[in-house]
Formats: structure tokens, C-alpha cells, sequence
């Protein structure tokens, strides 16, 4: 079986494979080969006028409010190896893959979030937020809100992309899928994704994933947390995985919350915040109060298992504590806290089903 594509490095670059490169984009809704820039109509048709065919006639799609876009249907085997999204990027939206005619979705959350940017939109104006670049190894962030992702995800019969637009006004949607169709080796397994919030924490516990079925590995975690209580340090809470039966004791145990996502005493710099962006992990947004309607602080964070992945062979559950200090400073304190996460990890099929996402409303109410 060729599995050079696979592989994705530097040190298998040079190998030639037999796998097909397609890219699906609205140039190339199928992604069939010799099929790209054949549209006559399009959002950039009026641009294109004088020009006519094969000139940048369809380079988006609008989607009407309520209306649900596929963004890729794709026969396998294969595997998607790159997206990109730009223009909106609102919490309104919703991206869900399914793998092999599942009815159950394997990655569903919001767009933005999906490519753990957080905190950067508006209900109705995705521009009217600050930018922050993301600069890591499979998701990168770049102006002005490009959304990139190398995950790489196998499937083996069937893929389905669909991003939903739960907004009231349309979405202009920008987007390229890159893939390649080939042979998936017997011990691939599938990706996924699963968006949670908590807004507040209650009892001082987030759960950052549960009800996870089948083997696999986990690969990353992205955090978005609002605060709400007092101004003491928030972050000594700790990150726990339990593993294949762990009842009320975790396997793995951390020491606090910016120790997982690799800083350390309170990312604390000359009496600042001191952000970071790197290959496997980051804490890459601070928002502070601006002293009128946006009072909550706020920060963006992210950790990626690539080289450390955490294997389990039939189930997993992740919580992570909202802990502090009271003010005496040598007793924990439990917070309540707007904690918002998204999981991600390969495993074998089937997909439980994921809790229900919540409505719009409540996704935009922090």
C-alpha cells in the first residue's frame, strides 16, 4: 500500500506516490480533475465582465441565512490534507464534516473556533474584532482571518463538509479543500472535533470532552476563557484525562492550567501578560477591559499532542478545573468562569453522538 502521502514531512517529500491530488473550491465545486475556472456565473461574475470565462468569476459562494452549504462530497478513499476558509468567520457559522455516510457528524463546531481563533468576531461584523495570528504547526491564523488547518483526515468511503449558516444576514463564504485520493492504511483512524462552553462554570468544573467510544489518540485542545470573578490569578486549575474506565481518579494529572498549555507562573512577564504562539502550543490573545462595554478579560489558547498523543483503547473523558485564589492567597478558590473549548482526537468509527450544540442565541450571549 502507498502511504508516502500520508506521512507529511519534510523526510518523505521527495518520494513520489500514487495518490491524486484534487482541491475542491467554488472554482471547482467537485474537485474533478480539469475542473476549475469553468463558471459563468458566480460572485465575481459582474468583476469579470469584460473579461469573461475562466477569469475569477466564482471565487465565493453566499449562503442564505438558515441555508446549509457543502462545502465538499467527496468518494473515497482518501484524505483531506489542507482547508482554508476567509471572509465571515461569526460563531453564527457552523462547520460539520461526517465520515463514510455517518449520520452523526465527527467534527461539529463554529468556524472561527474550529480554527481555535476565539474571541475575534461580531454577530454582524467578523471585521469589527482584533486580530491575533496563530503560528503553529497544523492550524495557522493569518491577516486578515485567513483560516488554515492541516489535520490530516482520512476516510474511506465517503467524506461530507457542510457549513451551516445560522445568521440572519448571508454569508460569503471562501474556502479551498485540498485532497488527496488514495489507499487509507488499515490502522487509520478518523478525525474529530467537538465544541463545548460553559458559561459560567458550575461547581468549578469544565468538561472539556466526554462519551468518547473506540480507540485512538487525542491531539489538541483549544481554550477560550471569559472572566468573572475577582482579579486574582484564574488559571490553577488542572487538566485531567481519564482513560479507558478511570472512574474518579484521572490517569493523567496536571499541575494547572497555563502549565498545560506549556507557560508557566501565570504567563507573567515584568508585571504583563506575556503572550506566545508557537509550533505545539500557545496562549496567543489577551483582551483586556476597554473600560466601557467590553469588560470581560478574555484570552485564546492552544495545545496540540502531536508529539506527545494521548492513546486510549476504548474510552475517554477531559476536564479541565476553573480554580483560583481567594484573596488571603493561600487558599483555592473555585470560580465561575466562561470556559469555551474545543476537543480534538482520531479514533475508530462509530462517532457518538455529540451533545447538542447550543442555539445562536446562546452562542453569541457571552
Amino acid at each position: 500500500m502507498d502511504q508516502n502521502y500520508f506521512i507529511g514531512s519534510l523526510g518523505s517529500i521527495a518520494l513520489t506516490s500514487d495518490a491524486k491530488t484534487r482541491s475542491i473550491s467554488p472554482e471547482n465545486f467537485t474537485g474533478e480533475k480539469a475542473g476549475g475556472g469553468k463558471a459563468v456565473q458566480g460572485t465575481g461574475a459582474h468583476c469579470a465582465r469584460e473579461l469573461g470565462k475562466g477569469w475569477k468569476i466564482s471565487p465565493s459562494v453566499d449562503v442564505a441565512p438558515g441555508e446549509t452549504l457543502c462545502a465538499a462530497d467527496i468518494e473515497g478513499p482518501g484524505v483531506i490534507q489542507s482547508m482554508w476558509f476567509g471572509g465571515n468567520i461569526g460563531r453564527s457559522y457552523i462547520i460539520r464534516i461526517y465520515w463514510d455516510h455517518q449520520e452523526q457528524p465527527s467534527v461539529e463546531c463554529p468556524l472561527a473556533e474550529f480554527f481555535a481563533c476565539g474571541w475575534t468576531s461580531h454577530p454582524r461584523d467578523p471585521f469589527r474584532g482584533p486580530f491575533y495570528p496563530i503560528n503553529s504547526i497544523p492550524v495557522a491564523v493569518n491577516p486578515n482571518r485567513g483560516l488554515n488547518c492541516f489535520w490530516p483526515m482520512p476516510f474511506r468511503s465517503h467524506c461530507r463538509i457542510t457549513v451551516e449558516n445560522r445568521s440572519s444576514h448571508v454569508y460569503t463564504s471562501y474556502y479551498q479543500i485540498n485532497y488527496a485520493l488514495t489507499d487509507v492504511p488499515e490502522n487509520a483512524a478518523y478525525f474529530h472535533a467537538q465544541f463545548r462552553m460553559s458559561c459560567p462554570v458550575e461547581g468549578g468544573v469544565h468538561t472539556v470532552v466526554d462519551g468518547i467510544k473506540g480507540k485512538g489518540q487525542y491531539v489538541g485542545t483549544a481554550l477560550f476563557a471569559g472572566l468573572n470573578g475577582a482579579g486574582n490569578w484564574w488559571g490553577e486549575g488542572e487538566m485531567k484525562f481519564y482513560l479507558d474506565g478511570d472512574t474518579d481518579y484521572p490517569t493523567i494529572c496536571g499541575t494547572g492550567t497555563e502549565d498545560y498549555f506549556g507557560g508557566s507562573y501565570d504567563w507573567e512577564v515584568d508585571g504583563k501578560y506575556q503572550t506566545y504562539t508557537t509550533p505545539f502550543m500557545g496562549m496567543y490573545q489577551v483582551q483586556q477591559s476597554d473600560g466601557l462595554y467590553s469588560h470581560q478579560q478574555r484570552f485564546s489558547m492552544y495545545r496540540w499532542h502531536i508529539m506527545d498523543p494521548v492513546r486510549f483503547d476504548a474510552d475517554l473523558r477531559i476536564t479541565l478545573q476553573d480554580l483560583g485564589w481567594k484573596e488571603t492567597g493561600d487558599l483555592y478558590l473555585k470560580r465561575r468562569d466562561d470556559l469555551i473549548s474545543v476537543a480534538y482526537w482520531y479514533q475508530t468509527l462509530e462517532t457518538q453522538p455529540f451533545p447538542q450544540l447550543p442555539d445562536d442565541g446562546e452562542l453569541w450571549m457571552i
